[in-house]
């Protein structure tokens, strides 16, 4: 009985990493973070049903370095998060499938997910 090689099934040793790929990683990674985020503000809305001074340290905590960090991050989640949403939702209707296509949608994604942050955080945390 001679014993045959099984094929191996590819990995990334074989396929090159794309844009795309990293989309889908970064989709899922803010999907899991923005209930991390979610739960931060369901602390804030507990804080601030409890009274002035619950608030008041939630604030205080929510206001220093590493909150603003936080709460910064949180923010770049849900807008990638909307934004990959759309780009599945474009591709739902069979459109902007094509290679070229698909790894500027990423870009965009990307990209546009950074500058809308920082314009949010621009008009309604920094200039306040």
């Amino acid at each position: 009985m001679s014993v045959r090689a099984r094929p191996i099934s590819p990995h990334l040793q074989i396929y090159r990493w794309t844009v795309t790929m990293t989309m889908s990683i970064l989709h899922r990674a803010t999907g899991i973070a923005n209930y991390a985020g979610m739960a931060l503000f369901v602390i804030w809305l507990v804080a601030a049903a409890f009274g002035q001074d619950a608030l008041m340290s939630v604030n205080f905590i929510f206001g220093s370095w590493f909150g603003q960090i936080v709460l910064f991050g949180f923010t770049w989640s849900l807008v990638h998060h909307m934004l990959g949403g759309l780009r599945h939702w474009v591709w739902d209707f069979a459109a902007m499938m094509e290679p070229g296509q698909r790894e500027a949608m990423a870009w965009a994604t990307i990209i546009g997910s950074v500058l809308i942050t920082l314009l949010i955080w621009t008009v309604f945390v920094w200039a306040a």
